[in-house]
């Protein structure tokens, strides 16, 4: 995919979950025979200096993804993923850029249009905001937004004190709102229900 936009931009994908209500790995659920993962990971690519997928699962997946993605072991000391905050911090710590597109495996509504509407905002972000994501009623959108690589030492000053939510994270950090006019680029496909409605009307 080409693109004129090549801004100092990662991105981390976030391939970690257990899928407990869909009853098979997401990221390996096709759409339109694309797995949702590697559909992810090659629309981002077009627009990022380095893609990461991290995951405990490198094996599983590293047959679908681009030899230019980097595919990170998750570490989890318990044996059991920590949760997506954990994940997001074991990634960054790889990130060489200002900005960091992090976004869950699946988001099949996500499209190059609406990615470049919003890359053209990003240089617009106060210098003292810390994230640039999407709100919704209970909070911030963290799994499909942007932020800023500094954060890395807050986030694992956060996680070194028994912090795992990302919403009580952010409460302590200038967070500018990305504004999303269609909702539905934000669907998550996390149960058969989801995915039936998606192919359904979309697809």
């Amino acid at each position: 995919m080409e693109t004129t936009f090549k801004l100092d931009l990662s991105a981390i994908i976030l391939a970690g979950g257990y899928s407990s209500r869909m009853g098979t790995d997401k990221a390996l659920i096709e759409i339109q025979g694309v797995p949702l993962l590697q559909r992810t990971a090659t629309l981002i690519q077009a627009y990022a200096d380095s893609v990461y997928i991290i995951t405990p699962w490198i094996e599983r997946y590293q047959t679908i993804v681009s030899s230019h993605c980097h595919l990170l072991r998750e570490i989890c000391p318990s044996g059991e993923t920590q949760g997506p905050l954990v994940a997001f911090a074991q990634g960054l710590v790889y990130v060489k850029t200002e900005w960091v597109f992090l976004l869950a495996c699946d988001l099949p509504n996500l499209t190059p249009f609406v990615i470049e509407g919003w890359l053209k905002t990003l240089d617009q972000v106060s210098p003292e905001a810390m994230a640039y994501l999407p709100r919704h009623p209970k909070g911030w959108e963290p799994l499909c937004g942007f932020y800023r690589s500094s954060c890395l030492t807050s986030l694992e000053n956060f996680i070194d004190g028994g912090g795992r939510s990302f919403q009580q994270w952010l409460e302590f950090h200038p967070v500018e709102e990305l504004f999303v006019s269609d909702r539905s680029v934000l669907f998550n496909c996390n149960t058969p229900t989801d995915l039936q409605y998606l192919i359904s009307v979309d697809y």
